[in-house]
């Protein structure tokens, strides 16, 4: 059986926990932070975790060996 690719884009997105949630982390933060507002800015700083089951199940298959 011959080892299984892992989609790069997905990897470079996407990590997974001890847990095996799906973490990510937020756009919009790159550049243009002049015209939002500190508390946006704040909030977007913060690494978060997909709640949809499909969608994680989606992901995970892109990551068969995280």
């Amino acid at each position: 059986m011959p080892k299984l690719k892992t989609k790069k884009g997905v990897a470079k997105r996407f990590r997974l926990t001890k847990k095996r949630k799906v973490k990510y982390s937020h756009c919009g933060k790159g550049h243009l932070a002049t015209c939002k507002k500190s508390k946006r800015i704040r909030k977007l700083r913060r690494a978060d975790t997909l709640g949809d089951r499909k969608t994680t199940a989606f992901i995970k298959s892109m990551l068969p060996y995280g």
